[in-house]
């Protein structure tokens, strides 16, 4: 993308372009100036761009939260904050009318399985946010009590800080939209040569000997390839 600084435009050349587009609505305007005309109105794009600008300017956050981090969630929509700006305002009371989830405070064991339905009753594409320590790494809470979001969910954007403020979680919605747009700021895996370090947790089934770890499978072992 180029940027070009321009002059700002005064009334003669504002007049000029209505006077232009008149013309041009008459079938007045031909050869170069037409040519002109249609190279300062005309915007061309990919289909794929044009979809993703669009989930990236109109997300629905789903109206949910958990502890203490959800009190700065609400700030977002305030005036000091104004996620209206961004036409993220819409928060959505059901699932299945919601995109993005917030995992705003800390995830209890009994509440995971909760959380993951709800994950489950949205639609596809939709994302989620780990808000605060507590939902990204336990925070304070390192107990047995206190599951982490990446056990459970596939964390989109993780928001440090305990609670972090309003801001934060709009710099972490900016994070997000650049990831929708397909064009995401590089990550510290990638920066600091972390790729292949991440700790999943590995799918249990359960048989007559209780639970264990799944044995992968052959679509497993060729998605490598």
């Amino acid at each position: 993308m180029e940027i070009v600084r321009r002059e700002p435009a005064g009334p003669d050349d504002f007049r000029a372009r209505q006077l232009r587009a008149r013309d041009m609505l008459r079938g007045d305007l031909d050869g170069a100036d037409l040519e002109k005309y249609v190279q300062e109105s005309i915007l061309t794009t990919t289909l794929d761009k044009a979809v993703a600008w669009a989930r990236g300017n109109s997300m629905y956050p789903l109206t949910f939260g958990l502890a203490c981090c959800a009190i700065e969630m609400m700030g977002i929509v305030a005036s000091r904050v104004d996620v209206a700006r961004f036409g993220w305002e819409a928060l959505r009371a059901s699932p299945r009318q919601a995109d993005v989830i917030i995992l705003s405070g800390r995830i209890s064991i009994k509440m995971a399985p909760v959380i993951r339905r709800i994950w489950d009753q949205m639609l596809e594409p939709k994302w989620a946010i780990a808000m605060g320590a507590c939902s990204s790494s336990m925070g304070v809470f390192n107990n047995y009590a206190i599951v982490p979001a990446d056990k459970f969910l596939p964390v989109d954007i993780h928001v440090p800080g305990c609670p972090p403020r309003p801001e934060a979680l709009m710099h972490g919605f900016l994070k997000l939209r650049t990831m929708i747009l397909e064009d995401p700021d590089m990550g510290w895996r990638e920066r600091y040569g972390g790729a292949g370090t991440e700790e999943l947790a590995p799918d249990l089934v359960r048989d007559a000997a209780g639970w264990h770890a799944a044995t992968v499978t052959g679509r497993n072992e060729g998605q490598g390839a």
